[in-house]
């Protein structure tokens, strides 16, 4: 299927489309080559956003809950009238196939209610005859959003939703790799905030700087790489703004004695592979006991030989490509370090010849500490696997990480997968699952995977700061 974005897609400033000076391509990963070029932000243009950000703040801070509610309901409303134009627009920038990609627009209408569905109430944290203490939750102002080019939709929905419901104004700024798909929800959804609202710019990474240093903007929600959050946290400190950033993970399963591979094979595999092994919090090192290695590598291998690799538009695509180039050499030298230090192939598949990123999905074994693949985050198809002999042993080296997003362990008994994810150092250990979310619950990482939360009550409230009002009930002297 050959698609094309005719003309460019606009900015949304102060609730107009507007275009910019200078525009740069943006490449199809399945092909290598450019379908359209996005607008390239100036200085100028972002603080012009800010600014009607901060002017809409005022009245939209003191709208009603159910008002606000309205309008995120009106959201929704775009999105699934303009569902399938989103998902080509995903499969054709991410390379994502586009089945998937139109589970990531579904899913993102799911998140959209529910973040819509969340109310902070105000708490009495004392109330007697001569005192009422009250708690409420007040909104911050401008919110500065940055994205990733894994999820482009979804994780826009993660950071335009919580930040509205709660009286903020955003500005928000797309990957330069995926910037497409996040300018049409700004394009389809002109007119369901009020002017200023909601912000939406696109350009590169000085765009992404002046965002996190602009002295207006009062919080960052980041998604990215820990190197690039560190970054965003040195840049934000001019003015004390609050951070969330969800970064990177190198999650490990852990397999237990007391499994069948064969009957956790597809769901481990696809803890690895979904998108192209191109998710934060996907399972990254897998553990299994000596006697189960050989029958678990097997199995997996046996599920990666039937899953088609190919053009995210062409008919049984379940995986596609690497989303970019730098990306794509990152993975391979990854690979090759692997390799050369005594990694053995257990399984590579095939990919489609001519352009593109396409990375086979690859199964290692033999892998060893010093390896690239354990220290550091591979962010597409490669799938180390180790053995071990001791549990303790193993729950040493699951540990054994600067990342702390997400975490595994896998067996027939429950209670006790659940004792040993208990002792894992991460934000989410899950049980026969990898990974497993809802917008009710929580997420973020320790250690050099992020700080705060999104999701639910708790990541709402990181929109948010505490207001006390503390009343002398006697009358005044």
């Amino acid at each position: 299927m050959n698609v094309h974005v005719t003309p460019t897609l606009p900015m949304l400033i102060d609730g107009k489309l507007v275009s910019s000076n200078q525009t740069y391509d943006v490449e199809n990963p399945a092909t290598g080559e450019p379908f359209t070029q996005c607008p390239d932000c100036s200085k100028e243009q972002l603080d012009e956003a800010v600014a009607a950000a901060n002017r809409a703040f005022p009245g939209w801070s003191q709208t009603s809950y159910e008002d606000r509610k309205k309008a995120l309901g009106a959201l929704s409303d775009r999105i699934k009238e303009n569902a399938d134009a989103l998902a080509e627009l995903i499969a054709l920038e991410v390379g994502k196939p586009l089945d998937k990609a139109k589970s990531e627009v579904a899913g993102s209408v799911f998140w959209l209610k529910s973040f819509a569905d969340v109310e902070l109430p105000v708490e009495i944290l004392r109330d007697t005859p001569d005192q009422r203490v009250e708690l409420h939750r007040k909104p911050l102002g401008v919110v500065g959003a940055i994205l990733p080019w894994n999820y482009p939709v979804l994780t826009a929905i993660w950071k335009i939703a919580p930040a509205v419901i709660t009286g903020n104004t955003l500005v928000m700024k797309p990957s330069p790799l995926t910037p497409v798909a996040t300018l049409k929800i700004g394009e389809i959804a002109q007119d369901v905030f009020p002017p200023g609202v909601m912000n939406i710019v696109s350009g590169g990474n000085d765009l992404g700087a002046w965002i996190t240093e602009h002295p207006e903007i009062r919080k960052i929600s980041f998604t990215g790489s820990a190197a690039t959050g560190k970054k965003v946290m040195e840049s934000s400190a001019s003015n004390l703004k609050r951070l969330t950033l969800e970064l990177g993970g190198n999650d490990a399963g852990l397999i237990l004695d007391d499994v069948d591979p064969k009957k956790i094979a597809n769901n481990v595999f696809w803890s690895r592979f979904a998108n192209n092994g191109q998710v934060c919090v996907a399972l990254k090192r897998l553990y299994v006991p000596e006697q189960l290695h050989d029958p678990m590598v097997e199995a997996l291998a046996d599920v990666a030989k039937d899953v088609k690799v190919g053009d995210p538009f062409e008919e049984g695509s379940e995986v596609g490509p690497v989303q970019n180039k730098m990306q794509y050499e990152k993975v391979k030298e990854i690979f090759d370090d692997a390799v050369s230090k005594g990694a053995e192939v257990f399984y590579q598949g095939e990919v489609p010849e001519g352009a593109g990123y396409f990375f086979p999905i690859t199964i290692l074994t033999n892998v060893k500490p010093g390896m690239r693949i354990l220290d550091e985050e591979a962010f597409g198809p490669l799938l180390p696997v180790m053995s071990y002999s001791d549990l303790e042993e193993a729950i040493e080296r699951v540990n054994g990480t600067e990342y702390g997003l997400g975490g595994s362990v896998w067996s027939d008994d429950p209670d006790r997968a659940m004792e040993i994810a208990q002792r894992f150092e991460s934000g989410s250990a899950w049980v026969n699952q990898h990974p497993a979310m809802g917008p009710d619950i929580p997420f973020g990482g320790v250690k050099q995977s992020g700080m705060g939360v999104e999701c639910g009550r708790w990541g709402v409230e990181e929109y948010t700061s505490i207001r006390v009002i503390n009343v002398n009930k006697k009358k005044a002297a």
